[in-house]
């Protein structure tokens, strides 16, 4: 009953907005539109389309306005005005009383909050759909964040998204371009993060994965967490002081080199896809700040880590060799890796996609960012991805969320930053330390104790397949065959450029004492 009241709702809110005009407008079945139209006769729809839906989102509560922020990314979707207007969602929503806060935590870890902080603040320092954080005093002096989970919030989820999973089975049967732009895999990556945020423990883990590998760096701050004070709905971790990366008038006064503060971002962020696969994906200001600390001034400082990026091997190489293409106007190998991927039909004219990607790209090279717009960048790729039936992967969705959110961090601090530049030298360092001799040793290094553990077994595994039926042999045993293979061809292609690296070093110090006698 909760549910199909939680349901009426939606269909009311939907109706009052008036969104069946901006969701129904691909849909393929004109009985759909004349129903909806009928049933809503009389409503005043003054406002545009994309200003209905954010209202309509707000109103529907703290999920929806989470999903209308992934949406919002989602440019082949939507018009560009529409996203635009979604983009301006605030995950801000009223703190929920202070004795309830302070309950939770008592709960959570089992003693009066007097016996655990010398200090609690009851007002919220920051209050989101998820959770909320309050600034304490641990016994020993140290100064603490504490982030609370939301009450209830569990149940709510279950609920809207066993919703948003039958709307998206809707528009993929009714939208014309449903099957292409995989609304069900959307709403389910959807679900994933958000189930993922309701487990602090989760994001407490996804800080101290991204502390380490940013350690060295020197270019940002993550707080350190207090792992006996962690738990699923509470955690504690270390407080951090900066000035939010909004407040550029303050940072600019204190002395901070600005310039060098954005292409510090525009590196700390390659670094994290490219290097680790492993990124934060909800860099939006209020969740970037900047240390004035004399000891690390001029670092960037990241909180909040319930919304974590990751990529494979293929993503990552697949994405560098795109760039790459995209940094030296290759466009032909752009439109080539489209197709070696299967991102495009296999029938597909290179020639006339290259053709589309240049019209897209090519405007907007050698331009300060002031004067581009990522978004509309991919806003025309988009609509060539439409017109190419590519297909929208759903994994590099939170990857399209955290471009844009890098390219208005990168429009506020510096105007004038040229991010091709910038990211051009960056990549191809790291694809020569993937290519190169560092990448061959690397991976070498990485699949020698595979190896050691694989060759004495070989025998008996062999053995073991010709003991099996010969059908169910066959099978099996090609598997394995295939699986060998290419172990065996990435082992033979090491040592071929090993041997070729030898050969050409000796050549090199035969003809340099042929000439030096």
């Amino acid at each position: 009953m909760r549910q199909f009241a939680r349901a009426l709702f939606i269909v009311f809110t939907v109706l009052r907005f008036g969104l069946d005009e901006v969701a129904l407008s691909s849909f393929r079945q004109r009985w759909v539109r004349i129903l909806v139209r009928m049933v809503t006769v009389g409503r005043r729809l003054d406002a545009p389309p994309g200003v209905r839906l954010r209202r309509a989102l707000e109103r529907l509560g703290p999920i929806f306005v989470k999903f209308g922020q992934v949406l919002s990314t989602r440019r082949d979707l939507l018009p560009l005005d529409i996203a635009d207007e979604l983009a301006k969602l605030q995950d801000r929503v009223p703190p929920f009383p202070a004795a309830e806060s302070r309950a939770l935590v008592e709960k959570a870890f089992g003693r009066r909050i007097d016996d655990i902080f010398q200090s609690f603040e009851t007002e919220p320092v920051a209050s989101a759909s998820i959770a909320q954080v309050h600034f304490a005093t641990l016994k020993t002096g140290r100064e603490v964040a504490v982030k609370v989970l939301r009450p209830g919030m569990l149940d709510v989820i279950d609920d809207d998204m066993r919703l948003l999973h039958m709307i998206a089975r809707w528009v993929e049967r009714l939208s014309a371009d449903g099957k292409r732009l995989k609304p069900r895999e959307v709403v389910s990556e959807f679900d994933a993060y958000l189930h993922d945020e309701l487990d602090l423990v989760r994001e407490a883990a996804n800080a101290a994965q991204l502390r380490r590998n940013m350690d060295g760096l020197n270019l940002v701050l993550i707080p350190e967490m207090i792992w006996e004070l962690c738990t699923p709905g509470v955690i504690v971790m270390e407080r951090m002081t900066g000035v939010p990366i909004s407040q550029l008038d303050r940072i600019r006064a204190a002395g901070v080199d600005i310039k060098k503060l954005a292409r510090d971002g525009v590196t700390i962020f390659f670094t994290q896809v490219f290097r680790d696969g492993f990124f934060h994906a909800d860099m939006h200001p209020g969740n970037i700040q900047v240390s004035l600390d004399p000891a690390t001034f001029g670092r960037y400082i990241s909180l909040d880590f319930g919304i974590i990026g990751t990529l494979t091997e293929v993503d990552k190489e697949y994405l560098a060799y795109n760039f790459i293409a995209f940094f030296r106007r290759d466009y032909k190998r752009v439109a080539e890796l489209h197709v070696e991927s299967g991102w495009v039909p296999p029938g597909t004219r290179v020639d006339a996609l290259e053709g589309a990607i240049r019209a897209c790209c090519e405007p907007h090279f050698d331009r300060p960012l002031k004067d581009i717009s990522l978004g509309q960048v991919l806003m025309r790729l988009f609509q060539t991805s439409r017109r190419f039936n590519v297909e929208i992967q759903p994994q590099l969705v939170l990857l399209q969320k955290t471009l844009l959110n890098i390219e208005g961090l990168g429009r506020q601090i510096d105007p004038d930053l040229d991010l091709w530049s910038t990211a051009k030298p960056f990549l191809e360092r790291w694809m020569n330390e993937q290519i190169g001799w560092r990448g061959l040793l690397e991976r070498l290094k990485n699949e020698a104790p595979r190896y050691a553990q694989l060759l004495p077994e070989l025998p008996r595994l062999l053995h073991q397949r010709l003991q099996t039926a010969p059908g169910e042999r066959d099978s099996a045993l090609l598997a394995a065959l295939l699986v060998e293979q290419r172990a065996t061809r990435r082992l033979l292609q090491a040592l071929l450029w090993g041997a070729l690296g030898f050969l050409g070093g000796l050549l090199v110090t035969r003809v340099w004492l042929h000439y030096a006698g």
